[in-house]
């Protein structure tokens, strides 16, 4: 009798323990939506898309906010999530810059130390001349580069990061010295884009949606976008890097994250939420309209390309000399 009892006493506090976790959640105050850049810049567009189409969709039953914390590489943004532990109303829209802080030491946070809840797209890296610029091809810029690394200034976003990479990536395979390259740090794309447009910078290597306006408004040029193949629309014109001979390009992934030890339910209502955002028609034009190519992944499976993308990173840091 007194076995029966523990082994009904230990079902009836596994019942009970089951029942808590898979208790279902749902928002009870206002989201936010934390964003690394500010207004107009690349995560800060496709954070209030996902605003847009979750409010227009009634997809949440309280408001979405987008939050900018832009600075640090990052490094701020991941801060602010951290600061609200375990807290699911509080979610980050990141990219992979998030291993190259960590790998260049700027910061001791790993991605390990959020949530991965959703991979959602991966965008294109864009390199970017003034409109008048004696440049016609990507490897006109290779051998200026080639005979001074020093001759041209450089703008991005992040140094470490996948737009920055690809760029060295490109250089380095033909025989820059990529270590003397004279690179300058925007705060956004766009801030890169604008100073390029000025005068004050020689080539940006950014997002392709962040290149555009200043190319349509006919201050800069695009001399190459590192994709898979050429991109539609008014991009059909310009060539891939694959196409001038250069094979380098990394994902760009922009991706959803919830602070550390985010509750397991909250990671599932995150899903469901987001799975049914990538499955509109809605965010399929968006994605279309803008370039974007979505590939949508939930947790778990996000977790294990993380891993790999993480570790590729790390590879590719170590042979240009910014990893430490």
């Amino acid at each position: 009798m007194k076995t029966i009892r523990n082994a009904l006493l230990l079902w009836a506090g596994l019942f009970f323990a089951f029942n808590s976790w898979a208790q279902a959640w749902k928002p009870e105050r206002a989201i936010e939506i934390i964003t690394s850049s500010d207004a107009g810049g690349s995560n800060d567009q496709v954070a209030r898309v996902i605003q847009k189409l979750l409010q227009d969709a009634k997809q949440a039953p309280t408001p979405i906010n987008v939050i900018n914390k832009p600075g640090g590489n990052q490094t701020i943004a991941v801060v602010y999530l951290n600061s609200f532990a375990t807290n699911p109303h509080y979610l980050l829209l990141a990219n992979p810059t998030l291993f190259g802080n960590q790998l260049a030491g700027i910061t001791q946070t790993s991605y390990l130390d959020l949530t991965p809840v959703a991979l959602l797209i991966n965008e294109h890296s864009a390199i970017s001349v003034r409109a008048g610029a004696p440049f016609k091809t990507m490897r006109d810029v290779i051998d200026k580069l080639k005979a001074d690394p020093t001759a041209l200034a450089i703008g991005t976003v992040a140094r470490g990061g996948p737009n920055h990479l690809t760029l060295a990536l490109a250089l380095r395979a033909g025989g820059v010295e990529v270590k003397k390259l004279k690179v300058a740090i925007f705060k956004t794309n766009a801030d890169s884009m604008t100073a390029l447009a000025g005068g004050h910078l020689d080539l940006v290597v950014s997002s392709v949606g962040s290149a555009l306006p200043q190319v349509q408004a006919g201050g800069a040029r695009m001399l190459a976008v590192a994709a898979p193949r050429r991109l539609s629309g008014q991009l059909a014109q310009v060539p891939t890097l694959k196409e001038q001979g250069i094979n380098a390009s990394l994902e760009s992934w922009r991706a959803i994250f919830g602070p550390k030890n985010m509750p397991a339910n909250a990671v599932v209502y995150w899903e469901e939420v987001l799975a049914k955002m990538a499955a509109s028609a809605e965010w399929k034009k968006e994605a279309e309209n803008r370039d974007w190519d979505t590939q949508f992944m939930r947790s778990k499976d996000f977790a294990k390309y993380l891993e790999v993308e993480y570790n590729d990173t790390k590879v590719i840091m170590t042979e240009l000399g910014l990893a430490k």
